[in-house]
C-alpha cells in the first residue's frame, strides 16, 4: 500500500484552526493505518465526477477529502463540510495523456449563455483583447501539461484574464502559459515511458509524496507552510541531484526556493555518500534555526542522516573549530575597532584622510584581505574604491594601519576576518578534511574571510562546495570578486524562475526595486525578467500620508481589516528600517487592539501578535501580509550611513544596499503588501508605483 499526501492537503490543512487542525491530524494518521476505517464514516463522494473520492469524518463539520484506487490511498483537501464536498465534486485525480503526471485536475463547469431582452439598453462593450495563446497548437500546450477539457479555454485566455486562467491549472501548466505571456520559451515535460507510475513524473512528485509511516506523515503534516520542503520542482530536482565538477551556486529572486534546494542538496549528498559529513550553514544564528528545524522534514526516520549533516551559522561553526584547532579566540568588537583606528589618527599631525575613510579602506581592503605587512598594502589592488592612491598616500595610511595591527597584538585580539583566514590556513594544513562537503545558503552576504575559509574547507573537490543566494538581498557585505578568493563558480551558476512565495503581484511591484538583472563582481549575470509566479492576489499598496499619526491609522485600519478577514496576528508583520523607528511600528499594531511582537535575534519575543521588527530582521521569515512603513525620505536609505560614505563607490554601493533592504521587507509578503512613508517620502516609493 502506498499513502500519499498532495500539497492542496497541506495547503487547506493550515487554514483551519487550530484545534481544527490537530483533530484532522490524527484522523489523517488514522486512515493511514487503515483507510477503511469505520470510525470515520468514510464514503464515496455523491455527484463527484472522480468515483474514487472519499469522504473521512474528522468532527461534526470538518471532512478529509482522500482519493483511494485499490489500496493506495491519497491524502487530497480537508475543510468544512461543503467546501469539502464542493471541491471533491470540481476535481478528478488522473494522469495527464500525454506528459503521463499524475495531476489533480479542476472541472470545467459549464456557463448558459443568457439572452438579454430587447428592452434592455446594450451599451457596446470595448473590443476585447486578442487571445495570447491563439496561435499555440493544442498539441504544444498538451505538451505543457494543460488538461484537454481545459484547451478551449486557455486558447481563449486575454491579458486580461490569463491569471485567472492559470489560477485553475496544474502548476506545470500555469507555469508555462505566464512564461509564454510574458515572452518567455517554456521547457516541455518530457513524458514518461508507458506503464511508469504517474505519481513517478517529476511534475508528480513536486505535488504528491509517498509517506512511509506514521511519523513521517506526522512531521510533514507539522509543518504545514512548509510544504516546498516536501514538494520539490523539477528544476529544483535536477540542480539538487546534479554533480559538479567544482564550486557551484544556484540563484534567483525571493520566493524561488534557493533554501529548498540547499537543503536537499545536504540530505541528497549525505544519502549518496554514506560516509561523508555535509555542513548545512548560512549567516546568521536566526536562519540555521530555521534551517535546522526544516531538515527534519526532509530526513524523519533516518537518524544516521542527523548525525552527519551539522547545522549551524558560519560564525558558530568557525568559532568551533578555531577552539578545537587553534585556541580560545579572542576577537575585537566592531566598536573597538574603530575606536582604535580613532585613536591612532588622531596622534598622527597632518593626517589628511577623514575618520569615516579610515575605517572603510581598513574594513574593505586592509582587513578584508588580511593584510599584514607594507608590501602587501602596496601592492594590493584596491577594487571598488575609486579613490586612487598613489604610494606615498599609501605609505601615511600604513604608518596607521601597522600601529592598529600593533594594537590588537599588544592586546591579544583578533578581528573576525582574522579568525577565518587563521581558520582557512589551519584547516588546509589538514590530511582529512573537516566537512566534505560544504552547503552555503544566504551566500550574497558571505565575506571575504569568510569566502576563504569555505574555499580551504571544500577546496576543489566535485561537489566540495554548493552555494544558494540573490544577488537582491545582499544587504550586509560589500561586494567583491569570488574568483580572487580562489572560488571560480563559472559555468557552474544557475538561476530559479519559479516563485512559490509571493504572488504575482507582490513579486512584479518588488522587483521593480531592483535592475532587470544583476551582476557580481565577476561578471555572472542573474537576470529577473523570466521569474514567474504561481499564485495571483492582491495587488500592493503603497501610500504616502501628510503627518505619522495618518500613516499609523491607515495601518492600523489594513490590519484590523485583515483581522476581521480571518488573518492571525501572527500572520502579520510590520518592519522599519531601523530601530530609530520601531516605535511608529509597535503604535500601529496597538492601534489595531493587537499585542506587536518584537522580533530579537534569533527568536520572536512574548505571546503570538503582530510580528514587529527592522528590515534586517525580516531575513528569511515569511507572512502572509506585510506592511512596510515609516519609509520617509531621510530613513530609506538612511541619511546617517549615506554621510558615512567615503567614496562614490562606498556610496552607490550603500545605496543599493539600501533599495535591496526594502526589496527583502517587502518579499516577506506572500498574499498582503502595504508600503506606506510621509511627506517627504523615500524615492523608493516612486521607484515601485507600476
Amino acid at each position: 500500500m502506498q499513502f500519499r499526501i498532495a500539497n492542496t492537503f497541506t495547503d487547506s490543512l493550515a487554514r483551519l484552526s487550530t484545534q481544527d487542525q490537530s483533530i484532522a491530524k490524527q484522523t489523517a494518521f488514522d486512515l493511514q493505518t487503515d483507510p477503511g476505517r469505520g470510525g470515520h464514516q468514510v464514503h464515496p463522494i455523491q455527484g463527484a465526477a472522480d468515483r474514487n473520492f472519499r469522504s473521512a469524518r474528522v468532527n461534526r463539520d470538518i471532512r478529509i477529502i482522500f482519493h483511494q484506487r485499490g489500496e493506495n490511498a491519497t491524502l487530497c483537501y480537508v475543510a468544512h463540510h461543503d467546501d469539502a464536498y464542493d471541491w471533491a465534486q470540481k476535481r478528478k485525480l488522473e494522469a495527464h495523456p500525454r506528459t503521463g503526471a499524475a495531476q489533480l485536475v479542476e472541472i470545467r463547469e459549464t456557463i448558459e449563455e443568457v439572452r438579454v431582452p430587447h428592452y434592455v439598453q446594450v451599451i457596446e462593450p470595448l473590443p476585447p483583447n486578442p487571445p495570447l495563446f491563439g496561435r499555440v497548437s493544442d498539441e504544444e500546450l498538451l505538451s505543457y501539461g494543460v488538461p484537454e477539457e481545459w484547451l478551449e479555454y486557455v486558447r481563449g485566455a486575454t491579458e486580461d484574464n490569463y491569471l485567472e486562467v492559470s489560477d485553475h491549472l496544474p502548476e506545470e501548466a500555469a507555469e508555462a502559459l505566464l512564461q509564454l505571456a510574458t515572452g518567455g520559451t517554456p521547457q516541455a515535460p518530457l513524458p514518461i515511458t508507458a506503464g511508469t507510475d504517474p505519481f513517478e513524473h517529476p511534475d508528480a512528485l513536486r505535488r504528491f509524496r509517498v509517506m512511509r509511516d506514521i511519523e513521517e506523515l506526522q512531521k510533514a503534516l507539522e509543518y504545514p507552510w512548509e510544504k516546498w520542503s516536501v514538494f520539490l520542482h523539477p528544476d529544483q530536482r535536477a540542480i539538487v541531484e546534479r554533480n559538479y565538477n567544482g564550486p557551484a551556486r544556484v540563484s534567483g529572486s525571493a520566493g524561488t526556493g534557493k533554501t529548498v534546494v540547499a537543503l536537499h542538496r545536504s540530505v541528497f549528498l549525505a544519502r549518496s555518500n554514506p560516509d561523508a559529513r555535509v555542513l548545512l550553514t548560512t549567516f546568521s544564528d536566526t536562519l540555521a534555526s530555521a534551517l535546522r528545524s526544516k531538515l527534519r522534514v526532509l530526513i524523519t526516520g533516518e537518524p544516521e542522516l542527523a548525525e552527519r549533516i551539522e547545522v549551524g551559522s558560519l560564525d558558530s561553526v568557525a568559532i568551533r573549530l578555531y577552539r578545537t584547532m587553534i585556541g580560545e579566540p579572542q576577537i575585537a568588537t566592531d566598536e573597538a575597532v574603530v575606536d582604535l583606528i580613532h585613536q591612532v589618527a588622531g596622534k598622527e599631525e597632518g593626517l589628511q584622510f577623514s575618520p569615516s575613510f579610515l575605517v572603510s579602506e581598513w574594513q574593505q581592503v586592509v582587513d578584508a584581505w588580511g593584510l599584514a605587512t607594507w608590501e602587501d598594502y602596496r601592492d594590493v589592488q584596491r577594487l571598488g574604491r575609486r579613490r586612487r592612491l598613489p604610494e606615498t598616500q599609501r605609505k601615511t595610511l600604513w604608518s596607521v594601519f601597522k600601529q592598529v595591527r600593533a594594537g590588537f597584538s599588544e592586546n591579544q585580539l583578533i578581528t573576525r576576518s582574522d579568525l577565518y583566514r587563521s581558520l582557512a590556513k589551519a584547516v588546509a594544513q589538514r590530511r582529512n578534511p573537516v566537512f566534505e562537503y560544504a552547503v552555503v545558503d544566504e551566500s550574497q552576504d558571505l565575506d571575504i574571510g569568510q569566502l576563504d575559509f569555505l574555499a580551504a574547507l571544500g577546496g576543489d573537490r566535485p561537489d566540495g562546495l554548493f552555494f544558494a543566494g540573490d544577488l537582491g538581498q545582499r544587504i550586509f557585505q560589500q561586494p567583491f570578486s569570488w574568483l580572487s578568493v580562489g572560488v571560480d563558480i563559472r559555468g557552474r551558476s544557475q538561476t530559479l524562475r519559479v516563485n512559490y512565495r509571493t504572488s504575482h503581484q507582490i513579486r512584479t511591484q518588488a522587483d521593480l526595486l531592483l535592475g532587470p538583472e544583476l551582476a557580481d563582481v565577476d561578471g555572472i549575470t542573474e537576470r529577473r525578467s523570466g521569474t514567474i509566479s504561481v499564485f495571483n492576489g492582491p495587488t500592493p499598496a503603497v501610500h504616502v500620508y501628510d503627518s505619522e499619526s495618518q500613516e499609523i491609522d491607515a495601518v492600523a485600519k489594513w490590519i484590523i481589516e485583515l483581522s476581521e478577514d480571518g488573518m492571525a496576528p501572527s500572520e502579520i508583520g510590520v518592519f522599519v528600517r531601523s530601530e530609530s523607528e520601531l516605535r511608529r511600528a509597535t503604535r500601529v499594531a496597538e492601534a489595531a487592539g493587537l499585542k506587536p511582537v518584537l522580533l530579537q535575534g534569533d527568536a520572536v519575543a512574548g505571546e503570538a501578535g503582530v510580528a514587529v521588527g527592522t528590515m534586517h530582521l525580516a531575513k528569511g521569515l515569511e507572512f502572509r501580509a506585510v506592511a512596510a512603513i515609516a519609509c520617509d525620505a531621510e530613513v530609506i536609505p538612511s541619511r546617517e550611513r549615506m554621510a558615512l560614505m567615503a567614496e562614490d563607490s562606498d556610496f552607490k554601493d550603500a545605496y543599493n544596499t539600501e533599495r535591496y533592504l526594502l526589496y527583502v521587507a517587502c518579499t516577506r509578503a506572500r498574499d498582503q503588501l502595504l508600503v506606506t512613508g510621509v511627506i517627504p517620502a523615500s524615492d523608493f516609493l516612486e521607484d515601485m508605483q507600476m
